[in-house]
């Protein structure tokens, strides 16, 4: 359950930081006439969003046995692709966000409704869809028969939404470049055991090979049923029976990943762009840079 908040925590923040940012600009400059295409576009890319979702969840119980397996593997690969470059993508345009943004937004407001709508939409739809995808592979993941995955996702959506607001309002300020990195770690930690499980999701579609050839078997010290394996399945999507293959992969995606992820330099940690941070602290609270600055005359 933990796992499903953490996601619906930091993919619904994602979101309503971006709506924030839209929202706080457009009545800063006086423009709230714009507010209700920007409105529009975000109510339709969250429609698209849960559409999408719910295509996944009931679309596939039409499926055969093997046909399940077979998407939903493929489906957690595809997701954990998308994440893995979520969280690379935000680390290092976290600082930069709210510039990236009022940019994008200024040339929409020079264009027209449409294109305030569109905006709306393609800022917003793009978290929902990756959202909905990663939040289905999780719950198939680490589903035990109770609502338990999507009430934790639901419970982290609704944080996200209420602290967005609190940014919104002024009420809360914290480092979000931070927030996103540690964040982001635990979502790569998670992300590994979704990969997991979705190679063995395709091993038991016979799509790959290697279904009997177990790596260890702790099910005696470890019972599945026990609270405390409910708990590292939840949390980590453990299996006390994983296969080779599964060890395998979990190991090759999440060693190298935390290592970019939190290296002091190159890919992982943004360095080397010769973009500047954001001036100012966001609408939201946060301090983007914390450089001395040369003092005002």
């Amino acid at each position: 359950m933990f796992s499903n908040y953490l996601i619906g925590l930091r993919e619904g923040l994602e979101a309503s930081l971006v709506v924030c940012i839209l929202i706080a600009y457009l009545v800063k400059t006086g423009r709230t006439d714009a507010l209700k295409p920007i409105w529009t576009g975000i109510a339709v890319a969250v429609l698209i969003a849960m559409g999408f979702g719910c295509l996944l969840e009931f679309g596939s119980q039409e499926l055969t046995f093997q046909a399940q397996e077979a998407l939903g593997g493929s489906l957690s690969v595809v997701a954990v692709g998308l994440v893995t470059w979520m969280v690379f993508w935000m680390r290092r345009t976290a600082r930069h966000l709210k510039t990236e943004l009022h940019g994008k937004l200024d040339a929409a407001l020079a264009m027209g409704t449409g294109a305030l709508v569109a905006t709306a939409f393609l800022a917003v739809g793009r978290e929902g869809l990756e959202t909905a995808l990663f939040v289905w592979a999780s719950v198939h993941a680490a589903s035990d028969g109770t609502p338990r995955p999507l009430v934790g996702v639901a419970l982290g959506l609704a944080t996200a939404v209420f602290l967005g607001w609190l940014f919104y309002r002024g009420a809360l300020r914290i480092n979000l470049a931070r927030f996103f990195t540690w964040t982001g770690g635990m979502l790569v930690v998670v992300a590994a055991g979704v990969l997991a499980y979705g190679f063995h999701d395709l091993q038991e579609a016979d799509w790959i090979p290697g279904l009997t050839n177990q790596a260890f078997d702790i099910s005696g010290t470890i019972p599945p049923d026990s609270w405390y394996g409910t708990l590292l399945k939840g949390v980590f999507n453990f299996q006390p029976d994983p296969t080779v293959l599964q060890v395998t992969v979990w190991l090759l995606y999440l060693v190298p990943t935390l290592v970019l992820f939190f290296a002091p330099v190159g890919f992982g940690s943004g360095k080397g762009k010769v973009k500047a941070p954001d001036d100012a602290p966001d609408d939201q609270g946060s301090r983007p840079s914390t450089a001395p600055q040369a003092p005002q005359a």
